[in-house]
């Protein structure tokens, strides 16, 4: 028997077209518990569906699936959590619990996936029902994901070179909240919708970070945005609004910074050379199959932060998260 060179062969082809099956499992997984069960201890099959309440069998295809995707380990039939799924999914240590987001993404986003075909023909989103609990799994969902670039950006970016930091128009006080943990002679000012300033204000309170963080309600198009930063921050700011609102943020960015200052914009994007980072590709569907927002090309938005008096100089991707495009005032 022949058989293909790497690359020509169907394998990759059916990795892609069975991952749905992972990710139900993934979240099955982590709404039975199985990874906070196994955080108390490694386990059998036998102990797992007494941890977890599981069947048996349903145990067995559940720590299987998860050990063949390494999302656990399997020795003589005893499964263990792997570094990465003790951090994020077990709810046992001080990094972002993942399981929020993976509610979110079974309970929210799912189920508009299974219309994508039709949204692909007529590039509109379903109706997004946020009725009864689903506001609350949606918003839980979203900050944590937040939360995980946050720290992200954080462990990637160097604060401490900065006085005052303006999130403007940001979706999340947690990017303030890790930058100013890292930096502590760095002051911050969260400036963004009403709804936005609402949430921020009491995540603000339980942070302990009230003296050196201050959040205002504001219009980040056409609001009055305070001034005097030397650090510009645009979180998931891009993505949500057209080109034309776009460049006023950006414009309304410059206006805020000092001198030399420096402004990072955080999202996903497109790229227009050969090679595709997929994750920034799958928001892209992501976004247009939940509310109808957009993940732009790189280039153009480099576009609008030079015509506003921004010159890009690096672009960073962060691990399993969005990239930055840090630039600085001319």
């Amino acid at each position: 028997m022949t058989f293909p060179p790497d690359g020509a062969g169907p394998g990759r082809i059916l990795e892609v077209a069975t991952g749905y099956m992972a990710a139900k499992q993934l979240f099955a997984a982590s709404q039975a518990g199985v990874f906070a069960a196994l955080a108390e201890g490694p386990a059998t099959v036998a102990e797992l569906s007494a941890h977890t309440g599981l069947p048996e069998r349903t145990a067995r295809i559940l720590a299987d699936a998860m050990a063949g995707l390494d999302l656990l380990t399997r020795t003589d039939g005893v499964y263990a959590t792997t570094p990465a799924t003790a951090r994020y999914l077990a709810g046992s240590g001080d990094d972002v619990d993942l399981r929020p987001f993976l509610a979110f993404l079974d309970g929210i986003s799912y189920g508009h996936w299974l219309g994508f075909g039709e949204t692909t023909r007529t590039a509109a989103p379903a109706p997004l029902d946020l009725g009864g609990d689903r506001m609350d799994v949606f918003m839980t969902g979203v900050m944590t994901y937040n939360a995980l670039h946050a720290t992200m950006l954080a462990e990637n970016y160097d604060f401490s070179r900065h006085e005052r930091v303006l999130d403007l128009g940001g979706l999340s006080v947690a990017f303030l909240s890790e930058a100013l943990r890292a930096a502590p002679g760095l002051r911050g000012t969260f400036f963004s919708s009403e709804f936005m300033a609402e949430h921020a204000k009491k995540a603000v309170a339980g942070a302990g970070l009230g003296d050196r963080l201050e959040v205002a309600a504001g219009d980040p198009v056409t609001g009055e945005v305070p001034t005097g930063y030397d650090l510009v921050l645009l979180e998931h700011v891009v993505h949500r609004f057209d080109a034309g609102q776009n460049r006023r943020i950006i414009e309304n960015a410059r206006s805020a910074a000092a001198p030399g200052a420096t402004l990072i914009l955080l999202d996903f994007f497109l790229d227009s050379d050969d090679r595709q980072r997929a994750i920034d590709a799958l928001h892209a569907g992501e976004y247009l199959v939940i509310d109808g927002t957009t993940v732009y090309p790189e280039d153009e938005v480099r576009g609008w932060l030079r015509e506003a008096g921004w010159e890009p100089v690096e672009t960073r991707a962060l691990p399993g998260s969005p990239r930055v495009i840090i630039a600085e005032a001319r």
